[in-house]
């Protein structure tokens, strides 16, 4: 298993010469831990690092995560959802857990770290894919799952996370009562469940004129969701 490594893949340059690339002390670590080179050129283009499996490179990435951290104490941040991320997750809340214990204090000397305790708290989170339409209070909506495992594992500040409520995306609560036609615009008024009865949504609404009251409405609501 690879862990691409950004801030290796970037490099500066300088009278149209390229310098050696930044790294990380975490990223150093792992590299000097690995039997592989990060990169193997001219074929290679992007660092890399080799892990023995999924949930070392879990762990890897929650170091990785938790420099960044330190480094950027008000930074923003978007983090995956899904299956992906599960060992990140239970390795960044292990290590805050057991910040002071002897285990964490020598992975976090070796890893580079500093001795202060990473501090989520002052992190905007931004949320960045969303199923639709869904309640944010349905279990497989990855509203609620990065309020569970991010917002609430992390300890991170609600009030700093932009997260998306599909419940109201589309209902422009601000909307005049009557359109440019004259035609009522009642979705403002209303509820997905009232848009969207069946829970389907119908794509083809993008591109061919609705044969109904409601296919009308949900027309609307959907470019409103695109435009979103």
């Amino acid at each position: 298993l690879t862990l691409e490594l950004p801030s290796l893949a970037c490099f500066a340059m300088n009278k149209r010469k390229f310098e050696e690339p930044k790294t990380s002390s975490v990223e150093s670590h792992l590299v000097s831990c690995s039997p592989f080179q990060p990169q193997y050129e001219p074929e290679e283009k992007i660092r890399t690092v080799v892990v023995e499996n999924f949930p070392m490179l879990g762990k890897a990435a929650a170091w990785r995560f938790l420099e960044w951290v330190q480094e950027n104490p008000k930074g923003v941040c978007s983090l995956p959802t899904g299956k992906t991320p599960e060992y990140f997750i239970k390795w960044v809340q292990r290590i805050l857990q057991g910040w002071q214990t002897p285990e964490i204090k020598e992975e976090a000397k070796a890893f580079g770290l500093a001795d202060a305790k990473p501090e989520l708290d002052q992190l905007t989170f931004v949320q960045i894919d969303e199923f639709y339409p869904i309640s944010p209070q349905q279990h497989n909506s990855f509203h609620y799952y990065v309020s569970e495992y991010y917002i609430k594992g992390f300890g991170l500040d609600p009030s700093k996370a932009l997260l998306m409520d599909c419940s109201k995306i589309g209902l422009d609560l601000t909307a005049p009562s009557f359109g440019p036609t004259g035609e009522p615009q009642d979705h403002h008024q209303m509820s997905m469940e009232d848009v969207w009865p069946d829970g389907h949504v119908d794509l083809t609404l993008r591109t061919r004129d609705p044969q109904t009251r409601l296919e009308r409405l949900q027309q609307r609501v959907l470019r409103q969701v695109d435009q979103w």
